[in-house]
């Protein structure tokens, strides 16, 4: 059986990998909760990100000399986002979206003394039963992000995991870019950020726009 050619693998967080849970978060303490987000597309429908990004630039007036952070976003602009994100997939169905969300408070303490391979594993345990029957994927992260940070360790772990434990012959190709150039990037973002909102801040407005558009798996809650 001759696999799908390629899947395309935009990757961005949200929350942190600190570990003071004594203070309230953004007042001294951590993120209670890290969130990895993904926006999954073809060649064929690349061209739909940028076009959807700009359209959010254009309808609210954004700078277009920066990049716009789902952390700037106001209210109304990401209820407007998730909307817009759902009514792009559903006219385009290669496009999905997938998160995970890591209740980090419930994390044990020797896992916490290296939090890339939570990270790798974050991201392993949500997307690859979704990945293993393509030929190639393309994992498109920002460079800045937490994981980059070991080195080719997520790349190693992500295709020995697919090799080995899901049995797919794919080939994973690890392609960082900065997100200020790369528009799927910034959908991840504000992804990252929507799904991010609705378990560290109960702000669920955003996430209800949704409608279950958002393939979501939760680590750690109990």
């Amino acid at each position: 059986m001759d696999l799908p050619n390629k899947i395309i693998i935009a990757l961005d967080e949200s929350g942190d990998l600190g570990w003071s849970f004594d203070q309230p978060y953004r007042k001294g303490g951590s993120s209670r909760c890290l969130t990895l987000a993904c926006v999954e597309y073809t060649a064929e429908t690349k061209k739909h990100l940028p076009r959807f990004v700009r359209s959010l630039y254009q309808r609210f007036s954004w700078d277009t000399s920066k990049e716009k952070k789902w952390a700037e976003m106001s209210g109304m602009e990401r209820e407007y986002f998730a909307t817009e994100a759902v009514k792009l997939t559903e006219k385009y169905p290669e496009i999905k979206y997938s998160a995970i969300t890591c209740y980090k408070p419930n994390v044990m303490a020797h896992i916490r003394d290296d939090a890339n391979k939570l990270y790798n594993y974050m991201l392993g345990l949500s997307e690859l039963h979704n990945w293993k029957d393509y030929e190639t994927i393309h994992l498109i992260p920002d460079p800045r992000s937490i994981k980059v940070k070991s080195g080719n360790s997520m790349g190693d772990y992500l295709q020995t995991k697919l090799w080995f434990d899901k049995k797919s012959k794919a080939k994973l190709v690890v392609a960082p870019q900065d997100s200020s150039k790369c528009y799927s990037i910034q959908v991840a973002d504000m992804l990252a950020g929507l799904v991010q909102a609705h378990f560290e801040d109960g702000n669920s407005k955003a996430w209800k726009n949704t409608s279950g558009k958002i393939r979501h798996k939760k680590l750690y809650f109990d």
